[in-house]
């Protein structure tokens, strides 16, 4: 099956009852355990419609037939507990330093304490592999790609490639591609991780992470996430499930409504800089070309003039936190996201408190290209 296909099909449960076509809902917390092994409860993460979500985004991820997963009440739930669950104390973690300011923060708050060391590596897979190959203890890479919020591109393929040389587990963070355009299995990446609550959910009201892996990866996640907990409860698996079904229509007008807002953007003559691999401008366009089906739905840039009140003068285009949702939003990183990662780090990545993210929505792209141009004369 295509992608569209596998966005509505894909892990569906038969209604042996009434013969209706969603999968239904089990509420239960409770269920019999006799003559069974596998009883399912949600803090094990394998009832019936957790195992739903999981099986449609493995699907989507081309995880094959041996590939599982975890869903998470959470995206920080979700890729803390992957790293936890390879990562123990005395063993090292390299990190790409243009990571997702939570994830940031989880590292150098947490790993200390833990006994785990560290290194964040520059966002290039050169550098990466290099501080892979300098800490016989690396036992975890973290990645991602396109990165939060500059949108860089690494080569995903090689990082894979230096970590498995080393016996250690490459962990991406897909969020901003989505499993629309870019499956990282198929580059070699050992576990994906989602915040669903982005472009899963898509509707800008729920809160969900999935890690995606071969069946023991996955299964050594669940059982670190059954000491953490974390787990997400029947309803919002339905309501996850659902979102899921309209993911491929949402991130294709999405991405193609992104294209056209850069374009726009890089030729404004009051928008200083575009961060965006769609254009043929970015440095990372021919990597992306190389390893996505698509340029993602997220734009970043800085506007020449002062970026509140730009952001005041928006009419469409919400100023929100969090992304990937039907309707555009709009924020300063650096006040937001990253906003845990010291002055010193951000200004050292480029992520300048002028440096506005924008998540591009399903509305006419004329009607969001008109919104921003007012804007910026106001």
């Amino acid at each position: 099956m295509r992608k569209e296909t596998k966005c509505v099909h894909s892990g569906t449960i038969d209604d042996i009852m009434s013969g209706g076509v969603n999968s239904p809902v089990f509420p239960s917390t409770a269920f019999n355990y006799v003559d069974r092994q596998d009883v399912p409860y949600p803090r094990a993460y394998n009832t019936p419609n957790q195992k739903a979500v999981v099986e449609k985004v493995c699907a989507l991820e081309g995880a094959g037939e041996g590939g599982d997963g975890v869903l998470f009440s959470s995206g920080m739930a979700a890729i803390s507990t992957a790293i936890l669950a390879f990562a123990q104390q005395g063993d090292h973690v390299v990190l790409m330093d243009e990571l997702y300011g939570g994830t940031h923060s989880f590292a150098t708050e947490q790993f200390k304490r833990l006994g785990i060391g560290y290194t964040f590596a520059a966002t290039d897979a050169g550098a990466i592999c290099a501080a892979i190959g300098e800490n016989e203890n690396t036992k975890v890479v973290v990645i991602e790609s396109p990165t939060n919020p500059l949108l860089s591109v690494i080569d995903i393929r090689k990082v894979a490639d230096c970590a498995r040389s080393k016996n250690a587990v490459t962990i991406i963070d897909n969020t901003f591609a989505t499993p629309v355009n870019q499956n990282p299995l198929k580059l070699g990446v050992d576990v994906v991780v989602h915040s669903g609550t982005k472009y899963f959910g898509g509707h800008s009201d729920l809160c969900c992470g999935v890690a995606v892996a071969g069946k023991e990866n996955a299964q050594r996640i669940r059982s670190e996430a059954r000491h953490l907990g974390g787990s997400v409860n029947a309803l919002t698996c339905h309501l996850i499930e659902r979102s899921l079904k309209t993911l491929a229509l949402r991130v294709e007008r999405q991405s193609e409504n992104a294209l056209r807002i850069a374009q726009f953007l890089e030729n404004h003559p009051k928008v200083r800089r575009v961060y965006y691999p769609g254009l043929a401008s970015s440095p990372h366009h021919e990597m992306a070309k190389s390893q996505m089906e698509g340029f993602g739905a997220m734009v970043s840039f800085e506007p020449g003039i002062d970026a509140g009140r730009f952001t005041r003068n928006l009419r469409i285009i919400k100023p929100a936190v969090s992304l990937g949702g039907v309707e555009s939003t709009i924020c300063p990183p650096a006040a937001t996201s990253h906003a845990g990662v010291p002055v010193a780090d951000r200004q050292r990545l480029g992520i300048s408190d002028s440096l506005l993210r924008l998540s591009v929505g399903i509305e006419h792209y004329e009607d969001l290209i008109e919104d921003i141009g007012g804007a910026l004369e106001l």
